[in-house]
């Protein structure tokens, strides 16, 4: 019993101790840590997530619950498996263009450590800018193709956006844009009408978001060109037949390529017989083929070109430069090829275009060193 007594008179001598130690671990200032962010004052996309980041674990309960956003947007906060970091993610896409706040309040960590309260910013990215339209607006007599195709600059990458591009009339358009989404080609994917004002409408929203509303950040116009003058036949197929009956070869031993640009005809002799006419687009006016006696320089199946960003299958040059040559209409690596339509038409950079079908047909006829004459 003495034993005892003992024993409890040093215990209630201990105890003080033991809850003072208690509340200087639990309590004292010293303990306190405060929370960071991965991203504080930073601007970020519409649809990216903002993540606070705690030294210690915390109680779930308290920090989901007790977090604060201003303004008010639909969110949820998510505490990762090891109880350290909780991620913002909004519910429906942050607003443009608008600087937020999360607070964050007074707490503590599983361990009872005191976690001092604080409040973070981040910023969400305006729309992005258009900077430069080629065509530019109120251009005239534009043909669009696909060595000049629309082409359409922005002050920064539209990683996050979805930009929609709207020709009226209504044309529907393909495009292409570079690594940095910072440039986009678009061709339409009908012939346009001669002598008509077109206007291009961009638009844009937050990428990966429910809502469609998108909203107008670029407007611009253009108006194509004239019809083609009436000089020969306005037929195609007609002015094929025409060719056929009246084109007579310059070249009466071997073979030659024969390319009137005043009709946009091409024509195949060999031994001074006819073996083929086509339907070319030449050098439009400023960019023009050069007119003369050339010939095959050199030949290639699908060459790249660098300065226009496209292939050019079917390549038979016609100057020793290789500046100029005959090939097949173009084509971006995307797949889309320069329609058609362009077809008797002057619209090229100088080189001969030929149709899919006749391309082949001719680089295979062809030799290096076949005479060409342009005139």
């Amino acid at each position: 019993m003495q034993k005892i007594k003992k024993i409890l008179f040093l215990i209630s001598l201990l105890i003080p101790t033991l809850l003072t130690g208690v509340y200087i671990y639990a309590f004292s200032p010293s303990f306190v840590s405060v929370p960071t962010a991965n991203k504080d004052g930073s601007e970020i996309l519409p649809t990216e997530t903002f993540t606070i980041t705690f030294d210690k674990p915390v109680e779930k309960s308290y920090y989901q619950k007790k977090i604060s956003l201003s303004p008010r947007t639909p969110m949820k906060a998510v505490l990762s498996d090891d109880h350290t970091q909780i991620t913002i993610i909004p519910t429906h896409g942050w607003n443009i263009d608008t600087t937020y706040t999360v607070s964050i309040p007074e707490g503590r960590a599983k361990n009872f450590t005191q976690i001092g309260s604080t409040s973070f910013n981040f910023t969400v990215t305006d729309y992005p800018h258009v900077i430069d339209v080629i065509p530019h607006s109120g251009a005239k007599d534009v043909r669009l193709d696909i060595e000049d195709p629309i082409t359409v600059q922005f002050d920064k990458s539209t990683e996050g956006f979805y930009i929609d591009f709207n020709l009226n009339p209504p044309v529907p358009v393909t495009y292409q844009n570079n690594t940095q989404k910072t440039q986009f080609k678009l061709l339409p994917k009908e012939p346009l009408k001669a002598n008509t004002t077109y206007t291009l409408t961009l638009y844009a929203k937050a990428d990966n978001t429910t809502d469609d509303n998108y909203v107008p950040i670029h407007t611009t116009t253009f108006t194509t060109l004239p019809p083609k003058p009436k000089t020969w036949t306005e037929n195609l197929q007609d002015r094929l037949e025409e060719a056929k009956k009246f084109t007579t070869p310059r070249i009466t031993e071997g073979k030659y390529i024969d390319i009137n640009l005043a009709t946009q005809i091409m024509t195949i002799f060999e031994n001074g017989n006819n073996k083929g006419t086509f339907l070319i687009s030449s050098g439009k006016p400023g960019m023009n083929t050069p007119k003369g006696a050339h010939q095959i320089y050199n030949k290639h199946p699908r060459p790249w070109s660098k300065k226009y960003g496209l292939y050019m299958p079917y390549w038979m040059a016609i100057t020793p430069s290789g500046k100029y040559g005959i090939h097949e209409l173009p084509e971006w690596p995307s797949g889309y090829k320069e329609g058609q339509n362009h077809l008797g038409i002057k619209v090229s950079h100088g080189c001969v275009r030929l149709g899919v079908g006749p391309a082949e047909k001719i680089y295979n006829w062809a030799e290096i060193g076949t005479p060409v004459i342009v005139y």
